[in-house]
């Protein structure tokens, strides 16, 4: 079975992003090299819940969480911290714009993480 090729960022802004030449509306969310909606519209209703499948897949699929807090890189709250700690998933923040850049190297890397992007 050939190994599955990660999603690549290519464009961020307007409200959405550029993924693997697809236009996806809205926050991504990046999750076992698989896209999808993620409904943060934006970081102050950030919440545990928002990242249940990340726990769920735990840290056998996902060694960290690479977390876009928007246009401006903000301390995610502590709730959603200590959730992803209790789960043994790590927590990697910055704003947006980094975060789709740092994707795209650590997914090439083959590195097992997933990525949630707030749209800018």
């Amino acid at each position: 079975m050939a190994a599955r090729q990660p999603p690549s960022i290519d464009a961020y802004g307007g409200g959405g992003f550029r993924v693997s030449g697809e236009r996806r509306e809205g926050s991504l969310l990046i999750l076992s090299d698989e896209p999808r909606l993620w409904p943060v519209r934006a970081f102050a209703e950030l919440g545990p819940e928002h990242f249940a499948e990340v726990i769920a897949a735990g840290p056998r699929e996902v060694e960290f969480v690479l977390l876009g807090t928007g246009t401006v890189q903000a301390l995610p709250p502590r709730a959603v911290r200590e959730a992803l700690k209790a789960a043994g998933v790590g927590l990697e923040f910055m704003d947006t714009p980094t975060a789709a850049r740092e994707y795209n190297v650590l997914a090439a890397e083959g590195r097992r993480l997933a990525a949630a992007l707030i749209a800018v």
